[in-house]
């Protein structure tokens, strides 16, 4: 027996910033909200809601600084257009260019969320079977 990822959790100052921008990104959608302890968090993901085969993200409000490093950073795969025109609608809805240090050379382009995560841009990723 093996485990899956069931939900991802990012701490943020702007929960409702991310969400908005994290569902158009992924086409998901709020599936709810808790407040509690200062603060509140946002669960968002696939239209079909919770336990289908991806997961879904928790964004929590937390007391995070403006720069920081990200221990772990999500890749992305356009799935019905190619690299070039994901990135322009990416760029469109906020997504920023982000150096972490590539050399120009990658296969895939890396970014920022509004609040300053970095995540990549792959090329199409076409399923084998």
């Amino acid at each position: 027996m093996a485990c899956r990822i069931g939900e991802l959790v990012l701490d943020c100052r702007d929960p409702d910033k991310l969400a908005r921008f994290w569902c158009e990104v992924l086409d998901f959608v709020e599936l709810g909200r808790e407040e509690g302890d200062g603060g509140y968090a946002v669960e968002i993901g696939p239209r079909e809601g919770f336990g289908g085969p991806q997961p879904t993200i928790i964004l929590r409000t937390a007391d995070v600084p403006e720069q920081r490093t990200s221990l772990l950073h999500i890749d992305l795969n356009p799935t019905d257009r190619d690299q070039d025109a994901e990135l322009e609608r990416l760029l469109k809805i906020g997504a920023r260019p982000a150096d972490i240090g590539q050399t120009g050379d990658e296969q895939w382009r890396v970014l920022a969320d509004p609040e300053g995560n970095a995540f990549c841009l792959l090329k199409a990723r076409i399923d084998p079977l």
